[in-house]
């Protein structure tokens, strides 16, 4: 995550994002002097809800429960996917704007392309929660509610540690790195939380990445995109692995873990320990074959209400509930954030971890 004490970290990712341009498009509303929050607001208000693309199943389940939530708690729910890219999203967020949203709450394609939107909505006296990922460069987000993200990446980590030695009790152990999309403001937090686990274990020679590729420019998978990823995995098999046996994968998510899998599969070698995050359903299904190691329950449901509370706090004037006031610094301000446990998931504690899941939990008897 943006922690305050890891400087270094920080820096990198705010000077990725500072590269971006801060583009928009609409017409801002009439500034109010206070945010949503100060006083409340009608209780049948507008929400706005603002979705990146749909590249995981999470995020799907995440619009029919932001519907459907919204509606029983009163409000008028907008919600929007932005499947046409970052202009699409911006278009998206004026509109919202123009039609009065109270609260506006953004899971970006891009945190850091959003900033003239923000500032349409702020001036408007909306209130600005970042969703999932945190909105960069930009005072003009209140909060951010989201699964310890720093938190996922030491699990995967952890967890491509644990599958290797189940299987190959002592090292060294080749492995190779993947990392979620750069124009995903998690993606290189999920990669600093794995390397805070690996890089020890590269620097004394228990593990080798084989190929050399170690950094996270290097590991990143453009869009989250499955092809991208199984395109690599493909070049690092021919490239590196001729001979050498691939004993880890470091994946960020199901289905790129999915593809890293059929790549593997498809050049003829045994399928190595391989992370993901999500609980996808095919994902479950391969880890219960013993085939993919693991996965990270962030219960879409669980983090969807938190929202929602947010917001009905806010409609009473009320502040929501915070657990991390400190942490989250997006280049331009701390965010207040409250930030909920994931938890790892292979194939000893599925049937446990799924137990009340209506769709995982069938899987895992």
């Amino acid at each position: 995550m943006f922690k305050l004490n890891k400087a270094a970290k920080t820096m990198a990712v705010v000077l990725a994002a500072s590269a971006l341009a801060l583009t928009g498009c609409g017409r801002a509303a009439a500034p109010a002097a206070s945010s949503g929050a100060a006083g409340g607001f009608a209780a049948d208000a507008l929400i706005g809800v603002a979705l990146p693309q749909k590249t995981s199943e999470n995020w799907v389940l995440a619009e029919k429960l932001f519907n459907d939530g919204l509606t029983q708690a009163g409000f008028k729910g907008d919600v929007q996917f932005a499947n046409g890219g970052v202009a699409e999203q911006q278009n998206q967020i004026s509109a919202m704007v123009a039609k009065g949203a109270k609260v506006i709450i953004v899971g970006a394609i891009d945190g850091g392309q959003l900033g003239t939107q923000l500032k349409q909505a702020k001036d408007a006296g909306a209130t600005v929660i970042a969703y999932d990922r945190l909105l960069l460069n930009t005072p003009n987000v209140d909060y951010y509610v989201a699964y310890d993200n720093f938190k996922v990446g030491e699990l995967q980590g952890q967890a491509l540690l644990d599958g290797m030695k189940a299987k190959k009790p002592n090292g060294p152990y080749n492995i190779e790195l993947f990392a979620g999309s750069p124009d995903d403001a998690n993606a290189k937090v999920f990669f600093d939380g794995a390397m805070k686990i690996l890089q020890p274990k590269i620097q004394d020679g228990t593990l080798k990445v084989v190929s050399g590729q170690k950094t996270f420019e290097q590991a990143v998978t453009q869009g989250w995109k499955a092809e991208n990823a199984q395109k690599r995995m493909d070049s690092l098999l021919v490239g590196s692995y001729g001979t050498a046996a691939l004993d880890g994968v470091l994946s960020p998510n199901d289905t790129l873990a999915r593809a890293i899998i059929t790549s593997v599969k498809a050049a003829g070698k045994p399928v190595p320990t391989v992370t993901g995050q999500d609980s996808e359903v095919e994902s479950v299904k391969s880890i219960m074959a013993g085939e993919q190691y693991s996965t990270i329950n962030k219960d879409t449901t669980a983090l969807v209400n938190h929202a929602i509370e947010m917001v009905k706090g806010l409609q009473k004037g009320t502040k929501p509930e915070i657990n991390d006031p400190t942490s989250y610094n997006n280049g331009t301000k701390v965010v207040p954030a409250f930030l909920l446990v994931p938890k790892i998931v292979t194939k000893a504690n599925a049937a446990e971890e799924y137990a009340n899941d209506k769709v995982l939990g069938p899987l895992t008897k």
